[in-house]
């Protein structure tokens, strides 16, 4: 069994007309046996930003504080929310310069960005990019996320449709 394994997750993120939407479960098990169904692992980072996290629960906890931090710091300097793509590029360097002992997450980063352009990506644990322009998926579950969304998206896709 994989480490990214360990804690169990689901997490897919999917782009419409003008929005995006992105959702997980919220079971935080060992293995086969489920511990709490109220574990948080989709964070606001800001109104136009979100940021899920799948793989360890404790690896995921820390790069969140991590992240909240430098964002905070990020605002104090520019006097102004990150863009999308400036914080996936934040967290794909934070993730790179951990990569002899990574935090074993797979971040699933949506937002929307200039002229509400909706922006989606994923990484691995080391910070590699996967852009999408229809949606994206991670954790133990993403074999059965990619069919269900391979087969339930439509181009354009307006709020009510996507939710």
């Amino acid at each position: 069994m994989s480490i990214f394994e360990y804690n169990g997750s689901a997490l897919v993120a999917m782009v419409g007309k003008n929005c995006f939407a992105i959702a997980s479960d919220r079971r935080l098990g060992v293995q086969l046996q489920t511990i709490a169904t109220d574990f948080q692992k989709i964070y606001k980072i800001h109104d136009k930003l979100f940021i899920g996290l799948s793989g360890l629960a404790t690896d995921a906890q820390t790069l969140y504080q991590r992240l909240v931090f430098r964002h905070k710091l990020y605002q104090l300097r520019e006097e102004r929310d990150m863009k999308p793509e400036t914080f996936s590029s934040l967290v794909s360097a934070i993730l790179y310069e951990k990569r002899f002992g990574p935090y074993f997450c797979q971040p699933v980063i949506a937002g929307l960005g200039d002229e509400d352009k909706p922006f989606i990506c994923t990484m691995d644990s080391i910070g590699a990019k996967e852009l999408a322009k229809d949606f994206v998926v991670a954790g133990t579950a993403s074999e059965s996320l990619y069919g269900a969304c391979e087969s339930m998206f439509k181009p354009d896709m307006d709020a009510e449709e996507l939710f």
